[in-house]
């Protein structure tokens, strides 16, 4: 059965949408179809995520649906252009909308909630409750205005986006109190106001009936409400609830009718309680599920929320409060945990409070309403609504709040994964020197035995990044080969050799006084959360170094070799069962995770991001709490010196820029005396790079003596990470120093020169982690300084600095040895002296 109507109204590519079985079997109710023109549908391909142009989607009132976000390629765009009412057989008056009867019945359910935060972002149907807690002053007088309005802004951007939003809110009494408690204090004589034994304006706000104040705080309430959302171009609507219309068959299909032609007329609902006329339900009676299921009780406005959540099919539920999320203990009590993720297998098992400190409803009643919802097909947080732009957080998949999901057995918690780090930290250092060494070489016989299946992986990642046109420097970085892996393995047993004088060697040796001797001994730092783009191979070298040196490792590698990265953390593992510390290194999969733990200062003790400038600069922004160590850039600068051989000049430039442009220790400007542009050196140096498909930028000074030369460069402080660089001539070695203190980024600057007093006042000189002399600045590397491997180059002036290897993975503590000593017996006349005498390293000296 199809809607039938005059063709040339049916716009070109659209097809007439079938009529619902409801509308179908309204009409053999009795029904009369008075004047029906097309419904239609049509399907267009999704062009992005959401948020969506709502003023190109909903041109027409009829309200746009997505497809299950299950299936996100497609929107579906419902449209009905004219649809006339029916009126029962023999009944006058009473009327049905059939276009708001096609609206409801034909949005689908979802068979399933979203089962991983990071689906939240598809969520368009949202229904946003603000607790009492929350929108109340922490003085219960008044609104607080500033949370108010933050809350506001992030629902409006959400319906502007596309998104529909529905809130339930509580304040009016609150609102109320404040107006009437200035009239109550207004009217009090001037002696009661100066009585010292009148205490009417301290318990103003106790002595006012909740239903006047609510009467008089609704109107104020949705004033103030309709003037916030008018900002932002946003329409509301008031709708005023009680226990009754709940009960009622009757008024509660007028209610859920009411709230879809508000949703689709692009109105925000604004739903409460009446408690003008009647107070939050208190009586223990369920609300009809529907279909055999389970009811809820209508007690406060979490449940009610939870109601209307499940009645217009909403796919998110944020139930705000005024606490972080759900506990397994009460927050105040000693090991109490924060649930980020409410699973299934969890229902009975943790017991919440039964009332809240302002509003009706307890964590209690959250928990129970929100598991209502959840088994209705709504996804449900409850969160803390004072916390900046949660909302807005929430759908962006930041962990916020307690996710309540269907999924039982999900994957463990980023903090769990974290505190499993540190105790496998403290197993590898409990290990003797030889135990560990044995693991690290078990990895790196895995590399060469496992060789095929590790190119296997790498070889999927390689095509699907070609695919995703992903630039030539990271494939040149994401491919790992048969060198690549027998180098990585040569590199890993040299680390196995160097593990066994790591962790617990003695760097100084004391004797305080007789008898009583100070040891400083090197110990591990603790949990390393290291972050790379990219390359795979780093997560073996950085896997070993945690191993040498005893610490916990987080790893998060680039999503372009999750294949490579999943294989060689498999590796890993089989490596570290040998010694029965499977749980010390762990790969963290989500962007989100990472998120999370850039704020756990309590886990992670280092943070050490490998990858581009932006990445670096990044993570130092986010990590507030927690050092990082690394460097934001690369750009690395070869002066050739007035004596240099220009032969090895030539051979030095090749290597650094040409060998492997990718790497941070690359080359990025060539510093040329201005005596070698007299003679043939620039045109040389310009031939053999061009040969070798090197793109030339000029610096502003060479652009001077040149006519016709390479293009100016954009900036001087560029990290061109592939064959491109720049070059740019100077008076002398202090204006070549300026320039590479004024333009570099501190990593690894070269002078090539015959003159070694030149060279050693430009060692001296230029501030950077590596400077080298008639050497490429290729080999600032861990494994060229026979470090074995780095876990990174730190431009940092704290800790370690340069290629970093073991011994920057390592801390110190001080061990101390005594007899009964007590420091009172070094005061005046307690008989004992100080001595601090140095002792040689070796006991046994």
């Amino acid at each position: 059965m199809h809607l039938l109507g005059d063709e040339s109204a049916n716009p070109s590519g659209l097809l007439p949408l079938p009529i619902s079985q409801e509308v179908a079997q309204a009409g053999k109710r009795g029904l009369v179809l008075v004047k029906l023109t097309y419904a239609f549908h049509y399907e267009v391909p999704r062009r992005a995520d959401p948020p969506y142009d709502r003023s190109r989607l909903t041109r027409r009132s009829s309200g746009l649906f997505l497809a299950s976000p299950a299936i996100p390629q497609t929107i579906r765009i419902y449209v009905v252009l004219t649809v006339n009412r029916g009126v029962p057989t023999g009944q006058k008056g009473n009327r049905v909308d059939l276009r708001r009867e096609l609206q409801t019945t034909d949005r689908p359910r979802r068979a399933a909630t979203f089962n991983d935060r990071s689906q939240l972002k598809y969520a368009r149907r949202l229904v946003v409750k603000l607790g009492s807690a929350v929108i109340t002053r922490e003085d219960e007088h008044g609104l607080a205005l500033g949370r108010l309005a933050s809350i506001v802004e992030q629902v409006a951007e959400c319906q502007n986006e596309g998104r529909e939003c529905i809130m339930v809110t509580s304040g009016a009494v609150a609102f109320g109190k404040q107006k009437l408690t200035q009239e109550l204090l207004m009217s009090l004589s001037m002696r009661e106001t100066l009585s010292p034994a009148d205490h009417t304006r301290e318990h103003a706000g106790t002595l006012l009936e909740p239903r006047a104040a609510a009467a008089v705080g609704q109107s104020g309430l949705m004033s103030l409400y309709d003037a916030m959302f008018a900002q932002y171009g946003v329409k509301l609507a008031q709708v005023l609830v009680t226990k009754p219309d709940f009960y009622n068959e009757e008024t509660r299909k007028n209610l859920f009718s009411t709230l879809s032609e508000l949703i689709s007329l692009n109105i925000v609902p604004i739903i409460n309680t009446n408690d003008a006329v009647s107070p939050p339900p208190h009586v223990d009676e369920e609300v009809s599920g529907g279909g055999g299921r389970r009811g809820i009780s209508i007690k406060d406005n979490d449940s009610l929320a939870a109601m209307l959540a499940a009645e217009v099919q909403a796919d998110l539920l944020i139930l705000m409060s005024d606490v972080d999320g759900i506990y397994n203990l009460p927050p105040w009590q000693d090991g109490a945990k924060m649930l980020h993720t409410f699973s299934s297998d969890l229902r009975g098992t943790i017991k919440f409070g039964q009332k809240s400190k302002v509003g009706t409803g307890g964590m209690d009643s959250k928990v129970n309403a929100a598991l209502w919802a959840l088994d209705r097909g709504v996804s449900v947080v409850i969160c803390n609504g004072t916390q900046d732009k949660a909302v807005k957080s929430i759908l962006s998949g930041r962990k916020i709040g307690t996710f309540f999901t269907e999924t039982t057995g999900s994957s463990t918690p980023v903090e769990v994964v974290a505190e499993n780090a540190r105790v496998g930290s403290r197993t590898l250092q409990a290990l003797r020197p030889e135990e560990r060494a044995s693991c690290i070489n078990a990895l790196a016989d895995l590399l060469e035995s496992r060789q095929s299946e590790i190119l296997e992986a790498n070889a999927i990642d390689l095509e699907e990044a070609k695919k995703g046109g992903l630039a030539k420097a990271l494939l040149s970085r994401l491919s790992l080969t048969p060198a690549k892996l027998k180098s990585l393995s040569s590199g890993l047993r040299q680390i196995a050799d160097d593990s066994l004088t790591n962790v617990g060697r003695v760097i100084r040796r004391t004797r305080l006084a007789d008898g009583l001797e100070l040891k400083q001994i090197t110990v591990p730092i603790g949990v390393l959360l290291v972050i790379f783009e990219s390359r795979p191979d780093s997560l073996p070298q950085v896997a070993a170094l945690a191993m040498s040196s005893a610490n916990g490792l987080l790893l998060k590698g680039g999503k372009e070799a999750a294949n490579s990265n999943r294989y060689l953390m498999n590796l890993v593992k089989e490596a570290l069962n040998t010694v029965g510390a499977s749980n010390a290194i762990s790969l963290v999969s989500t962007r989100e995770d990472v998120g999370d733990l850039l704020s756990m200062e309590k886990h992670i003790d280092l943070i050490i991001p490998r990858g581009s400038s932006d990445l670096v600069r990044t993570i130092q922004e986010q990590s507030k709490h927690i050092p990082v160590l690394g460097h934001a850039e690369g750009i690395c600068h070869v002066y050739v010196d007035k004596e240099a051989d220009l032969v090895k000049a030539l051979r030095i430039v090749k290597d650094a820029k040409c060998d492997y442009p990718a790497a941070c220790n690359a080359m990025e400007t060539l510093l040329i005396h201005e005596n070698h542009m007299k003679g043939t050196f620039f045109a040389d140096v310009c031939s053999m790079l061009q040969k070798e498909g090197v793109k030339i930028n000029s610096g502003p000074k060479l652009r001077e003596l040149l006519t016709f030369g390479p293009p100016a460069a954009k900036s001087m402080r560029i990290e061109y990470g592939s064959l491109e660089c720049t070059i740019e001539v100077v008076s002398d070695l202090d204006d070549a120093i300026n320039h590479i203190h004024k333009c570099g980024s501190g990593h690894t600057d070269v002078i090539v020169t015959e003159d070694n007093k030149t060279a050693a006042h430009f060692q001296r000189e230029v501030d950077s982690a590596c400077v080298f002399h008639n050497a490429s600045t290729r080999f600032s590397d861990g494994y060229r300084f026979g470090l074995g491997a780095e876990v990174g180059i730190s431009t940092a002036r704290i800790h370690a600095r340069g290629p970093v290897g073991v011994d920057g993975l390592l801390t110190t503590k001080w061990v101390l040895h005594g007899d009964g000593h007590a420091a009172a017996d070094f005061a005046e006349g307690g008989g004992k002296v100080w001595l601090h005498q140095s002792l040689p390293l070796n006991e046994s000296a």
